[in-house]
């Protein structure tokens, strides 16, 4: 039965969640993929654009990357209080409110006077941001019926990574026409249509009843879910592995600027069309689980990921975008089987369980996406890959001996 995320509350034992098929269940899907585009549309708005950034406002490419991991940081910081105060208010207002105040940081975020203003605007855009990740997964375990909620999350990843390849996409052509502070504008109003979709589409919540436990309960869910070690291990992979993916998206754009490549930023741009590799393995892994298990399908995306990202130690451009569409969809299949089964480990509190999922996640791409750029600029891009294909392996070895094999053996 579909579950409220705080400890000791459910939904009502009539509601069974809505089935696949249904119109409630399309609308669901549709207006949460207008809020992921509306999203990682602007949490990556200054990523296609880094090399004229960092150009314009004379900075290092890690001090550029900064605009990026604030972002990410601000958001990590606030999941965990926007999963409280939806518990509260419900998914679908603090949706709302979260993705409402981005919206208009967002449009702030071109009218930056200097460096300094620009990564304030930025942390406070992230902090948004964090009303939407983690509550999304928590409103679909409600809303959606079970034996339909890891697809319905994997299409849901499916739709973060359009918007993170629409901003991406639109960014880099206008960033080279007029300036990047023209292209975080044009990313800017297109979260904006994308965040009135979302209040438009996205149905009324019917599985959610507000939480009673208060703030010391709501702590103890939290100290429940870091005492297990099979969430544990899916917060590990999340950090270990959104670090290494950003940071290969960070600078790769720098390796491809500069020589022998010396490729244009609108070119550059088009690195991004890789995430429709992780629209299409993101729904794919969803379905692999029934026939294989989630921790299968999560290693293989790690193996697959791996692969790819060591193609890209070559000097072929055809190699190295190859690689970059493999790991590309290997890592958005490992992360939709992680996001997912946060949900089905925590049967209270699930919200919590989510939000520490997404804390992790993009510690990690604040950290290791910054710090990535320590490496790229001191030894090179084949050192940040070899780093990252590290990662992978020691994500893979934690997920196989956490994990039972097979996983039905711990239900």
């Amino acid at each position: 039965m579909p579950q409220n995320a705080s400890s000791g509350t459910q939904a009502s034992p009539a509601w069974n969640g809505h089935p696949k098929g249904s119109r409630a269940y399309g609308r669901i899907l549709a207006g949460l993929s207008c809020a992921g585009v509306a999203t990682f549309a602007q949490l990556y708005s200054t990523q296609a654009v880094l090399p004229l950034l960092a150009t314009d406002l004379q900075v290092t490419a890690a001090e550029a990357a900064l605009t990026i991991s604030l972002a990410t940081v601000g958001l990590a910081a606030t999941v965990i209080p926007w999963s409280f105060l939806a518990d509260r208010i419900g998914r679908v207002k603090a949706m709302m409110w979260g993705i409402s105040a981005a919206t208009v940081l967002g449009l702030l975020v071109p009218l930056s006077a200097n460096f300094g203003m620009l990564l304030v605007l930025r942390l406070l855009e992230g902090m948004a941001l964090g009303g939407i990740p983690a509550i999304a997964i928590a409103y679909l375990n409600e809303e959606v019926s079970k034996a339909h909620a890891a697809l319905a999350a994997g299409s849901y990843v499916a739709g973060t990574t359009l918007g993170g390849l629409s901003g991406r996409l639109v960014a880099g052509p206008a960033g080279e026409l007029w300036g990047w502070r023209s292209a975080a504008l044009a990313v800017s109003l297109l979260a904006t249509l994308a965040a009135v979709a979302f209040l438009v589409l996205v149905p009324r919540a019917r599985g959610f009843v507000p939480a009673r436990a208060g703030f010391r309960g709501a702590i103890r869910t939290l100290g429940g879910h870091l005492r297990n070690i099979r969430l544990l291990a899916l917060y590990t992979q999340a950090f270990l592995m959104m670090g290494g993916f950003v940071a290969v998206y960070n600078y790769l754009g720098f390796r491809l600027s500069g020589a022998p490549f010396g490729l244009p930023a609108t070119v550059i741009s088009l690195i991004f069309l890789a995430y429709l590799s992780g629209t299409f393995s993101s729904r794919w892994a969803a379905g692999m689980t029934s026939k294989y298990g989630r921790r299968n399908v999560l290693l293989g995306g790690l193996a697959v990921a791996a692969g790819g990202l060591a193609l890209t130690l070559t000097s072929s451009l055809v190699l190295i975008l190859t690689g970059l569409v493999v790991f590309t969809g290997g890592f958005f299949a490992a992360h939709s089987i992680g996001s997912g089964w946060t949900g089905a480990i925590a049967s209270t509190g699930r919200a919590q369980a989510a939000s520490l999922y997404n804390l992790a996640y993009y510690l990690g791409s604040s950290l290791l996406g910054w710090a990535g750029g320590l490496v790229f600029q001191a030894w090179g891009w084949n050192a940040l890959a070899g780093a990252v294909i590290v990662l992978a392996c020691v994500t893979a070895a934690t997920v196989a001996v956490v994990h039972p094999r097979p996983e039905t053996a711990a239900a």
